[in-house]
């Protein structure tokens, strides 16, 4: 690949969360960096405003012609999230570019570092950029190429020179993570998910062990105690409170809105932790953040003032409302374990309290797959309004739409709306506690919903 080398580097797909953070890179160590996307969204014009062009054509004409004249100085990057018909990929095929995955040159950007890799089907982003900040807490020198906007970070990326390590987020989409060779590598979860990719969840679950096997030489596997029995490898396990896990948290509490609790690591007590993100399943991300810091020699106090100084991850279990009437909660989860985590967390922290749940799904084929599991976790809530299938990569499938899902769901106060009508549906309830839920444009809604919710106060 010889990236060094190379001067001009062009995204196709630049506007994704992990494309952006490698753009981000480039464009920090000085090289051209140019891409498309489908859609201008506030990260592509963030990427604007930092000197990256942008183009939304998918067209051959629209190809920047700086890419077409110096086809030796080049490398381009796709993300396998771009269709098969995409003109403007299938042109520079054609012309004989070599394409490259994300994936590819992130191993190849990391491969010389010290690597911490995040991986599961669940958490990942959150874990990670817990790691990056407990690392940025303890002034160690490193990089971050994450899934999604840190708020302490500001951004999905973190560049430094002269960094020895490189945290990453370990994408298991199209099996990206096995281009990546880890010093240390969590799993959070091995759950059944990406179908159109693997068939079957074990062939998940294989792909996992796969990646277990890229660990260099006296390479570390931190893995959640619920899924360790999957690895046939020396590892550390992490749990919310399963004592016989190597971390697990303590008299976990609820003090002034923020997790209070005590951290065993590998048999030392760490005492005092703080957590302000709600959720359960966050204080189970913090521990495996803070077994990767503990292994990497942070000192306990550091590990519990950066979990107190840790803001989140935007679209992860964002608090966006929070007064003494409403509460309006914005989540990324998509998958049936994802959503029934984000209800289970919202019962937890908010007892007693009626929770209206807007929910876009994401993809044709994981709705189809998974619609049972949709359907029991949606009916968790005490309210929902179903958006229709945000269809992203994916074409129609005859008979696999949000009515289909729809009426699986058990609770009898349930509504199908289109984008605009949710809008009105919100402004007209009693609304206490609201969550809006999924990976698709609902997230462009955020603002909008926020002033609604805000009006009724």
């Amino acid at each position: 690949m010889k990236l060094a080398e190379k001067n001009i580097i062009y995204f196709i797909g630049i506007g994704g969360i992990g494309m952006s953070a490698l753009a981000r890179h480039f464009n920090a160590q000085g090289k051209k960096v140019l891409g498309y996307d489908k859609t201008e969204t506030k990260l592509t014009k963030e990427l604007v405003a930092e000197g990256i062009f942008v183009h939304y054509d998918d067209s051959v004409a629209a190809i920047p012609s700086i890419v077409l004249e110096q086809k030796d100085n080049v490398v381009v990057v796709y993300t396998p999230a771009i269709p098969a018909t995409h003109a403007g990929k299938n042109y520079l095929v054609e012309q004989g570019f070599v394409l490259y995955k994300r994936s590819e040159v992130l191993g190849e950007l990391t491969k010389l570092l010290y690597n911490v890799s995040v991986s599961g089907t669940h958490g990942k982003t959150t874990i990670s950029s817990m790691v990056a900040h407990l690392f940025k807490t303890a002034e160690l020198s490193f990089s971050a190429f994450l899934g999604g906007v840190s708020k302490n970070l500001a951004s999905n990326y973190l560049g430094n020179k002269d960094a020895e390590i490189c945290v990453v987020e370990a994408d298991e989409y199209d099996r990206s993570f096995l281009r990546l060779y880890p010093d240390i590598l969590v799993v959070s979860s091995v759950d059944a998910d990406h179908l159109d990719i693997y068939g079957t969840g074990d062939k998940v679950v294989e792909s996992f062990q796969l990646f277990t096997k890229n660990l260099k030489e006296k390479g570390i596997l931190i893995a959640n105690s619920k899924v360790a029995r999957n690895f046939d490898i020396p590892l550390l396990t992490y749990s919310l409170e399963d004592s016989t896990a190597d971390y697990y948290a303590k008299k976990i509490r609820v003090e002034n809105g923020a997790y209070c609790f005590d951290l065993m690591a590998k048999g030392k007590l760490i005492e005092g932790a703080q957590l302000g993100l709600p959720g359960l399943h966050n204080i189970e991300n913090c521990i495996a953040a803070s077994a990767v810091a503990f292994e990497m020699g942070v000192t306990p106090q550091m590990i519990v003032k950066g979990l107190q100084t840790y803001q989140g991850v935007d679209r992860r279990f964002e608090i966006v409302v929070k007064n003494d009437k409403y509460v309006y909660i914005d989540d990324y989860a998509h998958h049936p374990e994802e959503l029934k985590r984000c209800i289970s967390s919202l019962r937890h922290f908010f007892p007693g309290k009626k929770i209206t749940g807007c929910f876009q799904p994401h993809l044709f084929s994981r709705t189809r797959d998974f619609a049972d599991g949709f359907a029991e976790s949606l009916s968790m809530l005490d309210e929902l309004i179903l958006l229709e299938i945000y269809p992203a990569r994916e074409l129609p499938m005859e008979g696999i739409n949000s009515k289909f899902l729809i009426d699986k769901v058990s609770i009898s106060n349930k509504k199908l709306c289109s984008k605009e009508e949710m809008l009105k549906e919100i402004e007209k309830r009693d609304i206490e506690v609201l969550v809006t839920v999924g990976a698709g444009d609902i997230g462009a809604m955020v603002n909008d919903v926020k002033k609604i919710i805000e009006a009724k106060a």
